[in-house]
């Protein structure tokens, strides 16, 4: 009965082996590509979305030298109007990110306070501030903290890497972030807050006073109060 059984498989089988349909292999290439196809695919669009955020780094650490170093370039005295140049510099070299909307710059001038005894210390003589991202402030202080107390007596800068300014001389410090903004999706990242500090020496400038030689109104001047880019400025 069993072999009887099994003879019959073994027929049934045979009948069926060489069917035209079972020969058929011209759509196999098909259907092993539809199997490895999101596979691939996923591995390039993850590929995509990391060079995008390595980008993003780059360029967001860029715009914060460049900051920091062109409000230390400005001699003899630094402006409004040096503020309002160096706030389009970042806008233009960050279109390529949307960074302006999505961004906050803020750009700190730190000196000696020129108290004695406890009081001595640094100040944040004056803070102007870019971008329209209401979630970020400094985290480190505001315009005239220090200035009558050694409340930033050890300068400005994450813990243990503090800077500060010494005799006549001032630091341009800039701290930027920018909410990444994915190519693709942020399924592969997450929601990203890229963050970079940079500082320079002022040079050649012993008067850190910001001036207004063009007499901007007070409405428009970049003071963080303001969140506006410069395609929405101030106003």
């Amino acid at each position: 009965m069993a072999k009887t059984l099994k003879q019959r498989a073994v027929k049934m089988i045979n009948r069926f082996k060489h069917l035209p349909v079972i020969e058929d292999t011209s759509g196999l290439a098909l259907l092993e590509f539809a199997f490895t196809a999101p596979v691939i695919l996923l591995i390039g669009l993850g590929g995509l979305e990391t060079a995008n955020l390595a980008i993003a780094h780059m360029q967001v650490s860029q715009i914060a030298m460049l900051v920091a170093d062109n409000a230390s370039r400005a001699r003899e005295s630094i402006d409004e109007a040096d503020i309002r140049e160096i706030f389009t510099g970042t806008h233009l070299t960050g279109d390529a990110i949307d960074f302006s909307t999505h961004a906050r710059v803020i750009l700190s001038n730190l000196e000696k306070n020129g108290q004695t005894g406890a009081s001595a210390g640094q100040w944040i003589r004056w803070q102007r501030c870019y971008g329209a991202n209401t979630n970020y402030s400094s985290s480190y202080g505001n315009e005239n903290d220090g200035k009558f107390d050694s409340s930033l007596a050890d300068g400005i800068g994450p813990v243990g890497k503090k800077i500060s300014a010494s005799g006549a001389t001032a630091i341009n410090f800039a701290e930027v972030v920018y909410e990444y903004q994915p190519l693709v999706s942020d399924r592969f990242f997450g929601n990203k807050v890229i963050r970079y500090e940079s500082a320079f020496v002022a040079r050649e400038r012993d008067d850190h006073a910001i001036k207004n030689a063009s007499s901007i109104p007070n409405n428009q001047l970049w003071k963080c109060n303001v969140y506006g880019t410069i395609d929405n400025p101030p106003s």
